[in-house]
């Protein structure tokens, strides 16, 4: 064999075991083998991380679902609230009347004012048929009266007095003893616990009198200040 034939041939074992290695380098080092597919075709690495990004997936899921369910039950508390706020609700402001000229008003007997005029009526509480105001939730109420009488239209002096009534039960009383003058006027304001179902009313008692037109001297008032339930 002729002697040049030799380098040749160490160049070619040479190339052989450098290709052959398992390990490839290059200029900056090592460089990885892609690793092989299983039979799933994919390979352990693949594999791995698919498992890997399923956790994440199931996590979050988990998360979602619980915070889904948190915001649920906030959402349910906050409607919860909202409705107890709007049955909460109660006020009434009433007038006698609304008439352009002075009426007035002396029973032979007690008897219920019946205010006519409506300022306002939230929850509807308030009778303008029979002038009681029926308790639509447990609480404590704040009550307020205001009655004006004038002689002038009667031809005498009489006297302006009620009494501010709970299921008949006199809670305070309002009176004016006409003397010199012949205008009159008293006012009531009281805090009171009332239960629901409970009646409220003014009764106007035999032999005093009032009188009003559409400047509205005389007002009944109620509202809730909280409730009790």
């Amino acid at each position: 064999m002729p002697f040049f034939f030799f380098p040749a041939i160490v160049l070619l074992f040479l190339l052989h075991a450098a290709f052959g290695e398992y390990k490839r380098y290059s200029w900056n080092g090592p460089v990885q083998e892609t690793p092989k597919p299983n039979e799933a075709g994919l390979t352990d690495q693949t594999s791995c991380g698919c498992c890997l990004m399923q956790e994440h997936m199931q996590t979050m899921e988990w998360f979602f679902n619980i915070t889904h369910e948190d915001m649920n039950k906030e959402l349910m508390k906050a409607k919860m609230a909202l409705n107890n706020m709007r049955a909460s609700r109660s006020a009434f402001s009433v007038a006698l009347n609304s008439d352009s000229t002075m009426k007035c008003d002396v029973p032979f007997t007690n008897k219920n004012i019946v205010y006519k005029h409506v300022f306002l009526n939230l929850g509807g509480g308030y009778d303008v048929q029979t002038g009681i105001f029926t308790v639509p939730r447990s609480g404590v109420y704040g009550l307020a009266v205001t009655l004006h009488g004038n002689a002038v239209f009667l031809g005498g002096r009489l006297s302006t007095c009620a009494n501010l009534q709970v299921n008949t039960q006199v809670v305070a009383t309002l009176l004016e003893q006409n003397s010199l003058d012949l205008e009159d006027s008293a006012t009531v304001f009281v805090a009171v616990k009332l239960k629901a179902g409970d009646q409220v009313a003014v009764n106007l008692l035999k032999g005093c009198f009032i009188c009003g037109d559409n400047n509205h001297y005389n007002t009944f008032t109620g509202f809730l200040l909280y409730s009790t339930d």
